[in-house]
This record gives C-alpha cells, sequence and structure tokens, in this order.
C-alpha cells in the first residue's frame, strides 16, 4: 500500500529582525570557519612575513567575530 501523500505547508515568511538574526548567525558561522582555518595556515607557516600576517588576519577576524557576536546578543535583547 503506498504512503500517504505528505502535505507540506508553506513557510511563514520572517520577520525583518529573525531574517537579520539569521544572516548575522550565518555570518559568525563563517567568520569562524575563517579564523579556523587562518589558525591552521598559522600553523604551518614558516617564513616570519607570513606569520605576521596571519597574526593580522587572525587579529581582524576575531574582531569581526566579536562585532557579529555583539549585534547577535543586542538583537536578541531588544523587545
Amino acid at each position: 500500500m503506498p504512503a500517504p501523500a505528505r502535505k507540506f505547508l508553506p513557510r511563514r515568511p520572517l520577520s525583518p529582525r529573525e531574517a537579520e538574526r539569521q544572516e548575522l548567525l550565518h555570518a559568525l558561522a563563517s567568520t569562524r570557519t575563517q579564523i579556523n582555518q587562518a589558525y591552521g595556515s598559522f600553523n604551518t607557516a614558516s617564513d616570519g612575513d607570513l606569520i605576521e600576517s596571519y597574526v593580522y588576519e587572525i587579529n581582524a577576524l576575531q574582531a569581526r567575530y566579536n562585532y557579529l557576536l555583539r549585534r547577535v546578543k543586542e538583537l536578541e535583547a531588544a523587545p
């Protein structure tokens, strides 16, 4: 006997606030991945200039990550 057809309800459109939150969470995940990649490259680099460039890259990515995290917290705390 065939399985009954499943009915899918259309998704409710996200509020602008929830859409922004989702975008921020996606950016956080992406930035975290970039930080991990930069640390991986830093750990394998042997040239002084290259090491220095990874230090700056990691610091910049961590600053971006902190900003995004702060924005998510502000968005969740706002009424």
